[in-house]
């Protein structure tokens, strides 16, 4: 296998794009992304396109990639169109490795483009759906069988509410007043999704689905939410611990101008927002969004080609993998896949500078910090808490800001986490840079099957030699 290295990457400042179109968004990405490597369209050999929600919102199924980029000139070439939920970005990336390093290509790029914000808002949640095993979900509600909150658990949420009800922002969360009209439409667009699920999935599950969540946030939410009390249940982990993770999350993307999200908010605030499952409430979330990020890696020889050593980002490691069929005291997928990726670069995860991690939610993080080896199993709460990992500590993580603030265009997420690496590693992150970054990993799940992600990639890379941060 040949040494593979990142010559150029780039990201859109996620947001919302209605008036976008994928292919509008993939341009926007990838002609800054060619000029940084000082290459031309005809230069790429391969490329991987990386999206999850066309199918579902405008019926987009097939060939993605090759109706999204035929448009900007991009076609002949092989384009490979993959789809693996929130880690179809770094998904994506690996593949371009793969094309490389195997020597079959010199030149490949990643993209990944997704439009996720519609008007909408019922499709784009129930789309959420998809990153599930939908012909069995009944069996992921019964693996949640204590999605329920106990007695203790609504006791602790009614404090909870109690204690911050007179710090909430007055209006947090209302939008301006909607017309009859808009309100006419918001409840067609319920009855054309709720059908949509009924006639798929059986109205018996609608039903079911109804009582898991009020409608206005992601399944997942729900599963992050049951994981974190479980994880409250057996370490002691706390709702103001994940507060302090969100508010560091929102600092660090104040400093990048390619966040969603870029205001502060303090830890009293997360814990004073609107609660969306107990305990994560709305500022412990990734908000919904459109983005696209792109990557362009080559071989050793075409980087000294090119001239492009200077800037060139070694790709120590890149790892992809599937969850398994486990109970809960099994290895965590995340745990499983870090021990791969940190064997092949020759490190630890005392080696690792900094990471940009899958935060969907602050305890993502937190769980993410245990598995990667960055703390002990049930410490993640303490971790954060420390300081650690915030900007200045022992070991950042996400100082893009992460899903959390950064935003979470499903299948770009992957890619932007790249672009933070490749960032931070040639020392170019400005306000946000993690000092001395020599070696940084990123970690990306998608979907989720039994207990933990269905499909994971974990790549670990070196910064250009001769760097200083």
């Amino acid at each position: 296998m040949r040494n593979v290295y990142i010559v150029a990457a780039h990201t859109i400042k996620f947001g919302k794009y209605l008036e976008k179109t994928i292919s509008d968004l993939s341009a926007l990405t990838i002609i800054p992304c060619l000029k940084e490597a000082a290459l031309d369209k005809k230069d790429i050999q391969a490329l991987w396109f990386s999206n999850s929600a066309w199918g579902e919102y405008k019926r987009q199924v097939c060939i993605r990639g090759q109706v999204a980029l035929r448009p900007l000139g991009i076609d002949a070439i092989p384009i490979t169109n993959l789809e693996n939920a929130c880690a179809g970005g770094s998904t994506a990336f690996h593949h371009a490795w793969m094309g490389v390093a195997s020597g079959m290509y010199d030149v490949t790029m990643a993209l990944g483009v997704e439009k996720i914000y519609d008007r909408n808002q019922a499709l784009v949640f129930s789309g959420f759906l998809t990153g599930l095993d939908v012909g069995n979900f009944g069996k992921t509600l019964d693996s949640m069988s204590d999605v329920a909150l106990s007695d203790d658990e609504k006791k602790a949420m009614a404090t909870h509410i109690e204690k911050y009800k007179g710090l909430a922002k007055k209006g947090a969360g209302k939008g301006k007043k909607k017309s009859f009209k808009d309100k006419f439409m918001d409840q067609r667009d319920a009855l054309v999704v709720a059908i949509r699920i009924g006639e798929t999935m059986g109205y018996d599950m609608l039903k079911k689905l109804r009582k898991l969540g009020s409608g206005d946030h992601s399944p997942f939410m729900d599963v992050y939410g049951y994981e974190a009390r479980q994880h409250m249940k057996k370490f002691g982990t706390t709702i103001e611990q994940l507060a302090v993770i969100a508010s560091k999350n929102h600092f660090h993307s104040s400093l990048n101008p390619n966040a969603q999200y870029q205001f502060l908010v303090s830890t009293e605030q997360v814990l004073a927002d609107r609660l969306v499952t107990w305990p994560l409430t709305r500022s412990m979330c990734a908000p919904v969004g459109d983005g696209a990020a792109s990557a362009i890696l080559c071989d050793e020889a075409t980087v000294r080609r090119l001239g492009l050593t200077a800037q060139a980002v070694k790709v120590r490691a890149s790892i992809l993998g599937s969850g398994m069929a486990r109970n809960r005291d099994g290895i965590d997928i995340g745990e499983r896949l870090s021990r791969l990726a940190y064997e092949k670069a020759g490190v630890g995860p005392a080696e690792i500078a900094f990471a940009e991690v899958h935060d969907a939610t602050a305890y993502g993080e937190l769980h993410q910090c245990e598995s990667l080896g960055f703390c002990r199993l049930g410490e993640g709460g303490r971790y954060a808490e420390s300081g650690a990992t915030k900007l200045g500590g022992k070991k950042p993580v996400n100082p893009s800001g992460g899903l959390e603030s950064r935003g979470h265009p499903i299948g770009a997420s992957g890619l932007a986490q790249i672009h933070e690496l490749v960032t931070q590693l040639r020392g170019t992150a400005g306000a946000r840079q993690v000092s001395g970054a020599k070696i940084a990993l990123a970690e990306n799940g998608g979907g989720a099957l039994g207990v933990e992600e269905a499909a994971m990639c974990i790549h670990i890379l070196e910064a250009p030699s001769g760097t200083t941060s």
